[in-house]
């Protein structure tokens, strides 16, 4: 096998040097607006430090049968690529002075020579199924505006409403900047922004790179380098026993988790969002103070053993189930688990740590913080917002501000947009529509942290998505009652089993039966059970379920 492994600026990798292309096998670009703005983040972070250091990216993983030859098939990194590729056309078309158009342009589209017959081509192809597409109106200068207003009735693929989608984020962002701060971040990302290009030869070796480089195997982590030296600078005559703490700590919570604790710990203690290596970080912003005033075992002590107690308790959800005061916080990390992100971890551990015999005080906190969480969810607040406003709170608890701190408080904008996206098409947001249906179940079964063993939990549409032309569907809703209710809340289940293609189209009376009811095994759900309850399912019925069911959950999250 021929491997070849280099570290390239992002000006060589979006050059004549490399002519990327998707293959159709791959899967379709997929990245949300978190993962597009979060990129744009870390780009920003690395100019705002003003550093001349290099930063990377990650790695590429690429066939390339001919090195002297520039066609390359993309195994992995093609979500990398495709953003990219958006943020440089965006600051192409957003760039005022002309130089920047041409050195812009030439990395999103290779110029060609007219002279020659060359015709311009794009520096990277999608899959055939969005290659088109991508280069009409995202490689193709001056053709965002038409993007943008593009409906999802007028885009073919999930992977083309992903880069409408990434396109309005990111433009909507850059667009607020200076031209000399997006012209800066060009240059940063053009110069200082690299990329490891893992080639080779043939599809079977690039394959097997990929599985190696993401396999997961005992290497080092950074947490083991942290314990070399906190356990070094303990006095020898209790080195053994401190090791031996150490190591029972990180038993009980398992490597992994173990090794994620650092991340909470800097996030605690320096209340600030990692910008760089955790190995670099944490050192400079936890470590030191302990080591370099003697204190060593005090960091043990204090610190890791505290937290990590503290942490265990978060994941374990372990307190004494038959104590109702301690059963309440229970519930509460019950719910917040259920998150799409892990990021109310910090302020959860916090809470935990300073008040570990109070489950009065943490029963109120806990409930705050998951009425937050479930806001940001709600109104999908992405990473770098999200995290700060946890920052924000952490702020406030080492201020002494308890329950009582203002990053808690949702304003009277941010209930608001919760309200109408509880009013919305719910079932259209993806990674919310679950926490919301489990917590509505709960609210309706009066059965607070009710925990479901269902293997499978799936979300169900009463009124069909696509009912048959002979249907009674079409007789008690029109067209346009159709398009409104079809994804509100009111007219949304859930099941304990995967769903049947056939049965979702039945008519009310049938899918009650043979669908939703116990005969059909469906077992559990107080929110089902409220459907099997129903005589007919029209506009009405599911009006009013919607009325009920927000009102319920404004109610619960105090939204009012």
């Amino acid at each position: 096998m021929s491997l070849k492994a280099h570290e390239h600026p992002l000006k060589k990798i979006f050059s004549a040097d490399f002519d990327f292309a998707i293959p159709d096998y791959q899967r379709p670009y997929a990245w949300g607006t978190e993962q597009a703005l979060q990129l744009l983040d870390d780009l920003e972070d690395a100019l705002d430090q003003g550093s001349t250091e290099p930063y990377f990216l990650g790695s590429l993983v690429l066939v390339k049968p001919d090195e002297n030859q520039p066609a390359a098939q993309v195994i992995d990194g093609q979500q990398r690529l495709t953003t990219l590729s958006i943020l440089f056309a965006l600051l192409r078309d957003l760039a005022e002075k002309p130089d920047a158009q041409v050195v812009l342009g030439d990395m999103v589209l290779e110029p060609g020579v007219a002279l020659d017959g060359i015709l311009p081509k794009p520096r990277l192809r999608l899959r055939p199924q969005d290659s088109g597409f991508f280069a009409a109106h995202v490689q193709t200068p001056g053709r965002f505006d038409g993007l943008l207003t593009l409906s999802d009735h007028a885009l073919a693929t999930d992977s083309q409403r992903a880069i409408r989608d990434n396109a309005k984020a990111l433009r909507g962002r850059l667009s607020a900047w200076t031209d000399e701060k997006r012209s800066a971040l060009a240059g940063l990302a053009r110069n200082r922004t690299f990329l490891v290009v893992v080639s080779t030869p043939d599809l079977a070796s690039a394959h097997r790179i990929f599985s190696v480089m993401n396999a997961r195997g005992l290497d080092l982590e950074p947490s083991d380098i942290f314990k070399s030296d906190v356990i070094g600078a303990v006095d020898p005559s209790r080195k053994v026993e401190y090791a031996r703490t150490w190591e029972t700590a990180e038993q009980n919570l398992g490597r992994k988790p173990f090794a994620d604790l650092f991340l909470h710990l800097r996030t605690i203690v320096a209340k600030t969002r990692g910008q760089r290596e955790l190995l670099i970080e944490f050192p400079q912003q936890v470590l030191n103070a302990y080591l370099e005033s003697g204190r060593a075992t005090d960091f043990i002590d204090d610190m890791l053993i505290p937290y990590a107690t503290a942490y265990s308790h978060v994941l374990n959800r372990d307190y004494d189930q038959h104590d109702p005061a301690w059963r309440k916080v229970n519930n509460w990390l019950q719910r917040l688990s259920q998150l799409d992100n892990n990021d109310w971890r910090p302020p959860a551990m916090w809470a935990l740590k300073n008040h570990d015999n109070d489950p009065q005080f943490l029963d109120v906190f806990l409930r705050r913080l998951e009425r937050l969480a479930a806001s940001m969810l709600l109104r999908r607040v992405y990473t770098t917002p999200r995290v700060t406003r946890y920052i924000d709170l952490l702020r406030h608890l080492d201020g002494g501000a308890g329950v009582k701190a203002v990053a808690f408080d949702l304003s009277p904008d941010e209930r608001q947009e919760t309200r109408e996206q509880l009013a919305g098409e719910l079932y259209k947001a993806l990674p919310v529509r679950k926490y919301v249906l489990l917590r509505l179940d709960e609210l309706l079964a009066n059965a607070p942290g009710v925990s479901y063993e269902h293997k499978i939990i799936s979300i169900e549409h009463v009124l069909p998505q696509k009912p048959r032309s002979d249907s009674q569907w079409l007789k008690d809703f029109s067209d346009n009652e159709r398009a409104f209710w079809t994804h509100r809340l009111g007219n949304l289940l859930l099941l304990n089993r995967s769903k049947n293609g056939q049965a979702q189209n039945y008519d009310f009376a049938t899918k009650k039966e043979k669908y939703f009811g116990v005969a059909a095994g469906v077992t559990g759900f107080a929110l089902t059970t409220t459907v099997v309850t129903e005589p007919v399912w029209t506009p009405e019925v599911v009006e009013r379920r919607q009325t009920e069911f927000t009102a319920a959950l404004i109610k619960e999250w105090e939204l009012d």
